[in-house]
């Protein structure tokens, strides 16, 4: 996988450059798919279904690449922090050191009431398009 980032120039020997975050999605058959971060999350799966999308960024540890922060921040999937166990099983895969879980987590609700998508901060579990109140569980999943 290293392999591959690089061959893709994601991995260059610029540390400025790597450092800077990327966009990142896994797909449903578990493979990490980068692109940078300017890009949306949804181009960067070509569309699919995903696992867990986000954000992502790199660290020197040693001779190494590591995962330095990785959140589930992603508008266009807004998964859920749930989605941590299949982003880990993709970084190992691509033999990534990474912290034990997303380093900011982003709680994602869909309004009940107006159906916006919704991002929960500070605990606040309220619509902020009409002010209903927000579920508890996460409720964004497409299929559903």
């Amino acid at each position: 996988m290293l392999t591959e980032l690089r061959a893709a120039g994601l991995l260059e020997t610029d540390d400025c450059a790597v450092a800077q975050p990327f966009t990142f999605a896994i797909g449903v058959d578990g493979v990490l798919l980068l692109a940078p971060r300017r890009s949306e999350h949804v181009a960067c799966a070509g569309g699919g279904v995903v696992l867990s999308a986000g954000e992502i960024s790199f660290a020197r540890e040693a001779d190494q690449w590591a995962v330095g922060n990785v959140s589930n921040h992603s508008t266009g999937y807004c998964p859920d922090v749930s989605s941590w166990p299949a982003v880990a099983q993709a970084l190992d895969h691509a033999g990534l050191r990474h912290p034990s879980g997303f380093t900011h987590e982003v709680v994602f609700r869909r309004c009940s009431a107006c159906q916006e998508h919704n991002i929960v901060r500070e605990g606040d579990f309220v619509c902020v398009f009409c002010s209903s109140g927000l579920p508890a569980e996460w409720n964004v999943d497409p299929a559903s």
